[in-house]
């Protein structure tokens, strides 16, 4: 893939505020229409790394498991909004992402549980 294909994002980016995250795709959109790969990189005056976040490519069933479900990462994120919730950082603006967050998830399982029910979970049938 040539680096003209990388998408850099920018949506998480708080005009104003501190900001030390970069994410770009490493890969171009797949038969679905979606890239699978995510770079993060970070730099600060101490340390820099970077996370890899790869999404599953295809069917299990056809392709196996070779990556994390959107359902996967959106529970690490409600899991980590309920902890600060329960913590000294509870707020409503908290309180509201964290009751999207799972709206967001409910709607994909729904998705799922529809799929099962039209026999086509698992493939590339629609």
């Amino acid at each position: 893939m040539s680096s003209a294909d990388r998408v850099v994002l920018t949506d998480h980016i708080v005009p104003g505020a501190a900001h030390n995250v970069t994410v770009q795709t490493l890969d171009g959109p797949g038969s679905g229409g979606a890239h699978h790969v995510y770079m993060l990189q970070w730099e600060d005056a101490h340390t820099g790394g970077s996370a890899i976040i790869r999404f599953q490519n295809g069917p299990i069933a056809e392709a196996g498991a070779n990556g994390v479900s959107g359902e996967a990462l959106m529970s690490v994120l409600i899991h980590r909004l309920r902890c600060f919730q329960a913590g000294p950082f509870a707020c409503r603006e908290n309180a509201l992402a964290l009751t999207n967050l799972e709206q967001s998830l409910m709607w994909l399982q729904k998705r799922t549980h529809d799929r099962i029910a039209r026999n086509v979970e698992g493939t590339h049938a629609k």
